[in-house]
């Protein structure tokens, strides 16, 4: 539940800056530019191909499952204080309800609180996310401008997310030039 609102986030202002760089071109494309080279690739699939990047997603699987379960525990604890509140409600005091449904408001607030610490906006989930793929997209993103130089293209475009190219004609597809040039192309393919 708490990973689909990071998602959503994400996709949120992944779609946002796809939208401008639609909006660029557009006005690159009213100024006169029409002769420039461009091509696409598609980074989701490239990711998918680096073990660099299985490595990262299964690391973040490790951390999130640990927090998962640790705010689980958590919950536990705060219904299980419940539970015998519950149980021993008729025989309780007025001070003492109080006293015991504070107890388990504070314990139910540290749950939240340490919830939203780990996967909220901008958590530890989000910034560890970041550390880790930061290296894996600065190698992708290298071999992007390495081919883009190569083959004189002035725009590469992410045909992986929303809005990004409505059509595309597969001879401007440079992804299987990007995966050579990390090392992780078909062996038997031949790119022209």
């Amino acid at each position: 539940m708490a990973l689909s609102s990071i998602s959503q986030s994400d996709n949120l202002f992944d779609r946002r800056m796809k939208k401008l760089g639609i909006i660029v071109v557009v006005l690159l494309m009213s100024q006169g530019i029409y002769a420039q080279k461009w091509g696409y690739i598609d980074a989701a699939y490239i990711l998918q191909m680096m073990p660099e990047y299985e490595n990262v997603q299964q690391e973040l699987d490790k951390v999130s499952q640990q927090w998962q379960e640790e705010i689980a525990s958590m919950r536990l604890e705060v219904q299980s204080l419940y539970d015998a509140y519950q149980a021993e409600e008729v025989l309780l005091t007025d001070e003492m309800k109080e006293e015991r449904m504070a107890a388990i408001k504070e314990k139910e607030e540290t749950s939240q609180v340490f919830h939203r610490k780990m996967f909220g906006y901008e958590g530890l989930f989000f910034l560890k996310k970041k550390e880790l793929l930061k290296p894996v997209q600065d190698k992708l993103f290298d071999a992007v401008e390495k081919i883009a130089k190569a083959k004189r293209l002035e725009l590469v475009f992410d045909k992986s997310g929303d809005y990004a190219i409505i059509y595309s004609n597969p001879v401007h597809d440079y992804t299987d030039f990007v995966l050579e040039e990390l090392g992780l192309g078909d062996k038997t393919d031949v790119i022209e």
